[in-house]
């Protein structure tokens, strides 16, 4: 059921953290994977480690704000692999934070260009190129901030994750009858290089938010991905799947 045999997915941000973990999940599960992010070094030794353990997979580094690579990703999956059945838009930037009188409007334009703009460009793409496989799985990685809390200093990254629920909707409401599932996920603090907190005080700060009183491994954010872009979610879509470990609901 979460098999992903012979299917092909784009995973962006696959360079580190969630979305490393989720292009090596897709080929342990079987999927020929399309991994991008900008830095070419990371990729390599990614694809190498998929095709160590009997994988496939190949890499384009870029931008996700560019339009061009967007479109670039989807022609390479078409190249290499016939086509596109699976996307997790996962790129993404917290930014820089601050309180919203003292952003600049580049700051705030900048956070949501990486954060939203970029799964507009990537969904543009990727969506007829699925409709030509009769359907397939849409996912972007959202955040439970924006949705069920606000945190300081984040309106900008509020504002895109949010905004990405939104689209979210839509296009499962728009392309639904074609076979098409779109889902946002929404993972809650995942122990990655990009991690907000940098210090012991900072981390036992943010692992107490969580219900479950620990943050995540991108290996368990990565499951909830395999989830969506299986047969397991045939009859999900439209929903922000939450993988927070309770930091939406807890108030310990």
């Amino acid at each position: 059921m979460f098999a992903l045999t012979d299917k092909v997915a784009i995973v962006t941000g696959a360079s580190s953290g969630i979305g490393r973990a989720t292009a090596k999940l897709f080929a342990e599960q079987g999927a020929k994977v399309v991994v991008a992010a900008r830095r070419q070094a990371e990729l390599d030794a990614l694809v190498a480690e998929i095709e160590a353990a009997e994988g496939t997979a190949v890499a384009l580094a870029g931008d996700v704000t560019d339009e061009a690579y967007a479109k670039a990703l989807v022609e390479l999956a078409a190249a290499a692999f016939g086509g596109l059945d699976i996307a997790l838009n996962n790129a993404g930037s917290v930014g820089i934070m601050g309180p919203v009188p003292d952003m600049s409007a580049q700051t705030w334009h900048g956070t949501l260009d990486t954060n939203l703009t970029s799964a507009f460009l990537g969904a543009k793409h990727q969506i007829p190129a699925m409709l030509e496989r009769g359907g397939g799985s849409l996912i972007f990685t959202s955040s439970f901030v924006g949705y069920t809390a606000g945190m300081p200093g984040m309106a900008a990254y509020a504002a895109a994750k949010a905004g990405l629920i939104g689209l979210t909707q839509v296009l499962a409401a728009e392309y639904g009858p074609k076979g098409l599932r779109v889902n946002a996920l929404l993972p809650g603090g995942t122990d990655t290089p990009a991690a907000t907190f940098k210090t012991p005080e900072s981390r036992a700060f943010v692992e107490n938010l969580h219900a479950l009183k620990r943050v995540a491994q991108p290996q368990e954010i990565a499951r909830s991905a395999l989830y969506l872009a299986s047969d397991a979610s045939s009859f999900t879509t439209g929903t922000a799947l939450f993988a927070d470990g309770g930091v939406s609901i807890n108030r310990t």
